[in-house]
């Protein structure tokens, strides 16, 4: 086996494993109760979140406001991001997630199903990775008791 790119492999496999660690990290934060300082953390200054119906937010200040509101409208929510695909370019990258994630609304105590994918860009910053836009693109959002097949 040629040791030729070799240091370059290695790289790759470490930035793609730190990626992997960003998107555990957002999974971790939004589970734990949507801390909007620890997700701001997590993007880029003009870092964009969007979420289809649930909305869009560019910058820190506009992320810290939408999870708030996001803390104070869910009281439980279990994010399981799987499925890897991520493609490394430089200090760029691009990683695509399937996500399915059952929550429950504070307001009236309504457990609920998500299903869908992410789509993300991600650039590092002085050694640290960071999503630059990250998409939540939801293919199934219902009701437990109703469940997704009637809709």
């Amino acid at each position: 086996m040629s040791t030729d790119g070799l240091e370059e492999r290695i790289a790759v496999l470490d930035d793609i494993e730190a990626i992997k660690r960003l998107k555990a990290r957002y999974c971790n934060v939004c589970d734990t109760g949507y801390d909007p300082d620890r997700i701001a953390a997590l993007f880029t200054e003009d870092g964009i979140w969007e979420g289809g119906e649930f909305g869009i937010a560019t910058g820190h200040a506009a992320l810290r406001k939408m999870f708030e509101g996001l803390r104070e409208a869910v009281s439980f929510a279990q994010h399981n991001a799987m499925n890897p695909i991520i493609e490394v370019a430089g200090h760029r990258a691009k990683g695509a997630w399937y996500l399915f994630c059952p929550y429950t609304s504070r307001a009236n105590n309504r457990a609920c199903w998500i299903a869908g994918r992410y789509e993300d860009d991600y650039v590092k910053v002085n050694g640290e990775w960071k999503f630059q836009h990250l998409r939540a693109i939801i293919r199934m959002h219902a009701r437990y008791d109703e469940g997704w097949a009637k809709k």
